[in-house]
């Protein structure tokens, strides 16, 4: 994994549960400057991993090259901050385009389920088809998950409710720019125009 161990001694410096906080805090400068997400001192490269998208294509780190990604880790059948988040995130990338920013130019949506046992591929194609244009799911086996999200300070655990299980998981929305390194987070609670205000600040960055 190259560059995994970089991000493992920066990414696990904090966490709470239902997310991940950070120690070193940085902003753009310029004419604007970024006002909630967090940046990264030095991009780190995502780790190699091998998942499968919501129509049962590989999805690995190279499908994350050429434009920038929003990630996003839960399950279908969270309740709240999963539908909740991926809402925020469609509707500040429906807020962009609307601003006349060039489809290809658009953040893609990346939904990774930490809850392979219940989010197939065709559970994951209906769940995400809800949030429009541009949004992937992403899933896989435990192992090939923990693979991502170990190294990235992602954490998710199965914990008995009821009859069956629930997933609890970091709440955090990664932003990885087109070169498939780790660039900044926003931590929860999320808002929409925080998205739409630091997204085009954190991608026209070098």
């Amino acid at each position: 994994m190259n560059g995994a161990k970089p991000l493992i001694a920066f990414l696990l410096v904090a966490m709470v549960i239902g997310g991940i906080s950070w120690l070193a805090v940085r902003t753009l400068g310029g004419p604007e400057e970024i006002e909630s997400a967090t940046v990264l001192p030095e991009r780190q490269p995502l780790p190699e991993f091998s998942l499968l998208d919501h129509e049962g294509a590989p999805f690995d780190r190279e499908r994350l090259v050429g434009r920038t990604s929003l990630l996003f880790f839960g399950f279908t059948h969270c309740p709240d901050i999963c539908p909740a988040t991926l809402e925020l995130l469609a509707s500040a990338r429906r807020e962009l385009a609307a601003g006349s920013t060039a489809e290809s130019r658009l953040p893609q949506i990346v939904f990774v389920s930490v809850d392979p046992e219940r989010d197939t591929p065709e559970r994951l194609a209906a769940y995400v088809g809800h949030f429009g244009p541009g949004t992937i799911g992403v899933t896989g086996s435990e192992e090939k998950l923990r693979a991502l999200t170990e190294p990235l300070g992602i954490w998710f655990e199965k914990q008995p409710m009821g009859d069956g299980y629930t997933v609890s998981h970091s709440t955090a929305v990664l932003v990885v720019d087109p070169q498939a390194r780790l660039q900044a987070l926003f931590a929860s609670p999320h808002r929409q125009e925080s998205f739409v205000h630091d997204i085009p600040l954190l991608m026209a960055s070098r």
